[in-house]
């Protein structure tokens, strides 16, 4: 249940962008497609298992289903989805799209018996991939490129308290809670507190 609730959070960050955009129906439906099932499929193919969205085909009519409703939300209300609003709202669910991607892609990556490096670089990618598709395919620059932000970083670290948190045998509950309070902590505190590594000097922060 909870690879589902990401991959509708990501989904709707698709349809948001979309809608920024002005994209037709088809357009909804691309970005929160590959925004909602993207990650999970680089992770699958690393560990040469089935894709999971071939197996459980509701993924896929999840990102469908918030797409459509994102475009009509869109046609009937010209203009909602692209105020400051849903611009925060897009920062926000990103976020916990993030943070949960990171937790499923780890535990995903445990059960499959890798190494624990393994398993967090795999949950970081789960939890970064789809976004970056997104971004690209928009015409964005990726939100993994924003240095003034923790991304990738806040993704690391919800991986590395889920795998760190499961080795030390920690039950199921405590690991997801653990893992998203990291990953979505750190991320939250990067937009709220502008929390980032120190730029490299005689560089700009980008804009």
């Amino acid at each position: 249940m909870i690879e589902f609730a990401g991959v509708s959070v990501f989904a709707l960050t698709g349809a948001l962008v979309a809608a920024r955009k002005g994209m037709d129906p088809f357009g909804f439906i691309l970005l929160a497609s590959v925004t909602g099932a993207g990650g999970g499929t680089l992770r699958d193919l690393l560990l040469n298992r089935s894709v999971w969205w071939v197996d459980a085909p509701l993924g896929v009519v999840v990102c469908i289903a918030v797409a459509l409703i994102a475009w009509i939300v869109a046609f009937v209300r010209p203009g909602l989805l692209d105020d400051w609003g849903a611009k925060r709202l897009l920062i926000w669910a990103d976020a916990a799209g993030l943070s949960l991607f990171a937790v499923v892609g780890t535990k995903t990556a445990l059960a499959a018996d890798v190494p624990l490096l393994s398993a967090i670089a795999l949950g970081a990618m789960t939890a970064s991939f789809g976004g970056i598709l997104r971004d690209i395919l928009a015409g964005d620059r990726a939100m993994v490129l924003w240095s003034r932000d923790f991304y990738v970083t806040a993704a690391a670290c919800g991986a590395a308290t889920t795998a760190l948190m499961t080795h030390f045998g920690f039950g199921p509950l405590a690991v997801m809670t653990g893992g998203l309070a990291a990953g979505f902590g750190l991320r939250a505190g990067s937009i709220l507190f502008g929390w980032s590594f120190p730029h490299l000097p005689g560089h700009d922060a980008p804009r």
